[in-house]
């Protein structure tokens, strides 16, 4: 069988897909129209039945499920290959407290595997940060040492939990990252963009841009999630 050419231009979607429990059909209008070559989930389904429901969305989109772990998820086209996948838990606190609320968290974890551009290597990564302000510090810490055990420039996308203005995101510079959405506006909620939590960020050697979500959609969007998504064009 001949192997599909390699492509020199990648189309990757980071979405939070609400745990694909709003307008199935309004979400899986929006990730065609995206045409992503890979798919970067948070909020995958879960619980009974996870890798099923995982396929039966995938499929959906037009799209199939590669990986996962805890909440995130790989999903990729035809022709796309996406090799050496790694899934790792990191470590989360338990609870969160918020003013005088006491609230559990799920486990957490982040998922990557690499794909060649051109000539090169590149790694994708997708997390998603917990509620917890110092958790999150931890967590990060862990999904970078798994970025950097690819060993080649990867690019980390997510639901930070958190605000440009925060550590996290500080943490995110001082490892050198570039901010592909620093000036693409709000991401969180979806019928009402006030606040910019999901990241999409390239380590040095790759090159990327954040592309507009197709303006047809805009009546789908706040159906199909909470979280608006990031179609992000990787080129050498």
């Amino acid at each position: 069988m001949t192997k599909p050419p390699v492509p020199h231009r990648l189309r990757v979607l980071s979405y939070n897909v609400h745990r694909w429990g709003d307008d199935r059909e309004a979400l899986a209008r929006v990730v065609k129209a995206c045409a992503p070559d890979v798919m970067l989930v948070q909020e995958a389904p879960t619980w009974w039945g996870t890798r099923r429901k995982r396929r039966e969305m995938a499929a959906t989109f037009g799209l199939r499920y590669l990986a996962g772990q805890a909440r995130n998820a790989i999903l990729v086209a035809d022709g796309i290959e996406v090799a050496e996948s790694l899934h790792w838990r990191i470590w989360r606190p338990f609870v969160r407290r918020r003013l005088r609320l006491i609230a559990t968290q799920l486990p957490g974890g982040a998922v990557g595997g690499r794909v060649m551009l051109g000539s090169a290597q590149l790694a994708l990564v997708v997390c998603h940060l917990g509620l917890h302000i110092l958790g999150r510090q931890h967590e990060l810490e862990q999904v970078l040492r798994g970025c950097r055990s690819f060993g080649t420039p990867y690019l980390l996308v997510g639901d930070l939990n958190e605000t440009p203005e925060g550590p996290v995101w500080k943490r995110l510079a001082d490892e050198g990252l570039i901010d592909l959405g620093a000036d693409a506006g709000p991401t969180f909620s979806s019928s009402n963009p006030h606040r910019r939590i999901d990241g999409a960020l390239l380590s040095p050697g790759i090159s990327g841009r954040l592309l507009p979500i197709p303006a047809e959609l805009s009546a789908d969007l706040p159906k199909a999630s909470d979280h608006l998504p990031l179609l992000i064009e990787l080129h050498l």
